[in-house]
């Protein structure tokens, strides 16, 4: 196969070169702690969409700071038994698939919950307040005021509490909830079965948010990754702060999260991804410290990679 980056072999050894905080476990049990007194308000609302297989919700909760999260949520009309449940995350500044999208799944006997991300979505409000770039800026949101205002964070967060809403409905079988998505989805589901381990198997695909030193030097990524280099272009020219950057962006640093996994994990990378370079999937996927499996193609991200919606599905079907 082609491949855009290193090679093959030097790829199965790379392990990233972004920092890893000295304090990285204990800053998110600190952060997974203050969740236990939270407040969620908690609603399900009957939606729009109907099927007849399937009865479908607008799911909303709080998040850690008090935002309102929107999450679509599907399950079978005939429930006879616990069900597995998929929880599933979307591409970086899109949304959520439509609800027909999903009824495969509902079909085959699972709950389906699917989150809009805070300050990507275009329904309710998004009361992020941070002091940072505001093009794109997804990523560095947050990084002038320290980690602790740091938005993936908290979307992180809200992937966690999402996934304990799920677990704790009482059409689901707690103990078979499963995460999925690609590019930002990918790095979603990660981070979910990261911060949420009862989850029992992760499918990402293309992950994004992992190794952003590497992104840097490689010069690639596109528009995913421009805001990092408008931050240094116009916030700080001189990269006087560039230790600062990315100690504070390896908190959210995916391949910084894996090693808490407990669950399997099945990736998929295609080895000429100039948005999510090969390295930087390979970065986490190298972390990973539990059950994992990893399908390589000759592609990239655009237009697709070829029969993977079909292995995804053959995944979630047979958990």
């Amino acid at each position: 196969m082609a491949i855009l980056d290193m090679s093959l072999e030097k790829l199965y050894e790379y392990r990233g070169i972004s920092p890893l905080p000295e304090d990285f476990d204990e800053f998110w049990d600190s952060e997974l702690r203050e969740l236990a007194n939270l407040d969620i308000k908690l609603e399900l609302k009957k939606a729009d969409f109907e099927s007849p297989i399937a009865e479908c919700y607008d799911l909303y909760f709080n998040g850690i700071d008090g935002t309102r999260i929107y999450a679509k949520f599907m399950k079978p009309k005939e429930v006879k038994r616990k069900m597995p449940a998929l929880l599933e995350f979307h591409g970086y500044e899109e949304r959520s698939n439509d609800w027909s999208n999903n009824l495969h799944y509902v079909a085959s006997g699972m709950c389906v919950a699917v989150m809009e991300c805070r300050g990507q979505d275009y329904l309710k409000e998004d009361s992020c307040k941070f002091k940072s770039f505001k093009s794109k800026g997804h990523i560095v949101r947050g990084l002038v005021e320290g980690r602790e205002k740091l938005l993936f964070k908290n979307i992180f967060l809200d992937t966690a509490i999402l996934a304990r809403i799920v677990m704790n409905m009482e059409c689901v079988d707690e103990e078979r909830v499963f995460a999925t998505g690609g590019s930002q989805g990918g790095a979603l589901a990660l981070a979910c079965a990261a911060l949420e381990n009862r989850i029992k198997g992760v499918y990402a695909y293309y992950p994004f948010l992992c190794d952003y030193k590497r992104i840097w030097v490689m010069d690639l990524g596109g528009d995913s990754y421009e805001e990092l280099i408008r931050y240094f272009k116009f916030i700080d020219p001189n990269h006087e702060n560039e230790e600062y950057v990315f100690n504070t962006l390896g908190y959210i640093d995916i391949k910084n999260m894996v090693h808490r996994i407990k669950g399997k994990v099945n990736m998929a990378i295609g080895l000429r991804d100039d948005i999510c370079p090969p390295s930087i999937q390979f970065a986490a996927y190298n972390n990973i410290l539990c059950e994992k499996e990893l399908v390589l193609y000759d592609g990239g991200q655009k237009p697709y990679l070829l029969n993977l919606k079909d292995k995804i599905y053959k995944w979630a079907i047979n958990l």
